[in-house]
């Protein structure tokens, strides 16, 4: 049904929105596959597979009709959007990482010094010890 509505629409769907997947990526991807009833038949793959991207996502929501094709689009562009907050958030996650690294070695020098000194503290003072008696 999804590749019918594609080959009616190919003006919708530039290069940039979709592309096939070479054979070597079919066949990986048909061994990953957990159903097992997938091309009982042949066992071979009869077509590469459109993929989209997230544009094309979009794009193939607005062709397919079907009740079920219409919730299936909109899980994808929801899964698109969550995809996109996710790679947001690890990118400010990892500026605020190297942000703190930053700061964590500018501070080293000045732990150290802070470790230094308790150390003394911490060391009984040299013990002053005085004779009792006189000196002959």
């Amino acid at each position: 049904m999804l590749n019918q509505a594609v080959k009616r629409n190919l003006e919708k769907f530039p290069g940039d929105f979709i592309f096939r997947l070479t054979r070597d990526e079919a066949e990986t991807l048909s061994r990953s596959r957990s159903q097992s009833v997938i091309l009982k038949r042949g066992q071979n793959i009869k077509f590469l597979l459109y993929v989209f991207t997230e544009h094309g996502a979009i794009m193939a929501a607005n062709v397919l009709n079907r009740p079920h094709a219409v919730r299936m689009s909109v899980f994808v562009i929801r899964a698109f959007v969550r995809l996109r907050h996710i790679v947001t958030t690890h990118k400010e996650l990892a500026s605020k990482l190297v942000e703190l690294e930053c700061t964590v070695a500018s501070h080293d020098g000045d732990i150290k010094t802070l470790f230094d000194a308790i150390r003394q503290l911490m060391e009984p003072p040299p013990s002053k010890s005085r004779r009792i008696g006189s000196k002959t």
